[in-house]
């Protein structure tokens, strides 16, 4: 397991166990996202940051601003339902990309909870994916 899997290994581990609440670069803003993976069929469990907007979540597709979206990203373009565990709770919720004056919106209200994320944007060359989770009735 590489690096970066052992520590996302450890704040899904410590979100688990305590409710929800981890620390580090998760504290305050974590959920674990879990998609269906696209090539392999698999479950796949990941710690992201999560902005709320009424009824909805919203992810950001950053990968740490690496020039590749993430895993997830690309599962939720294959398999857009996915389970979402935020707090104690958790439901399965359709994911939806997030674009233009929208995504603008959103990015702009997670940058000062975030700061480094625009440095993301920077660095990858890319714009950052928004993804909106909506709870599944």
């Amino acid at each position: 397991m590489s690096e970066r899997l052992q520590l996302n290994q450890k704040v899904i581990d410590e979100f688990r166990a305590a409710a929800g609440i981890v620390g580090g670069d998760f504290q305050g803003v974590p959920l674990l996202l879990t998609t269906t993976g696209a090539r392999t069929g698999t479950p796949r469990t990941m710690p992201v940051t999560y902005l709320a907007d009424g009824d909805r979540l919203i992810v950001f597709a950053a990968n740490g601003g690496r020039p590749n979206r993430p895993g997830w990203y690309h599962n939720l373009l294959a398999a857009p339902t996915a389970t979402v565990e935020v707090g104690t709770e958790t439901y399965q919720a359709d994911a939806t990309v997030v674009e233009g004056s929208e995504r603008d919106r959103l990015w702009a209200r997670q940058l000062p909870h975030t700061p480094y994320f625009e440095d993301f944007e920077t660095r990858s060359g890319r714009p950052i994916p928004v993804i909106a989770l909506t709870r599944i009735a």
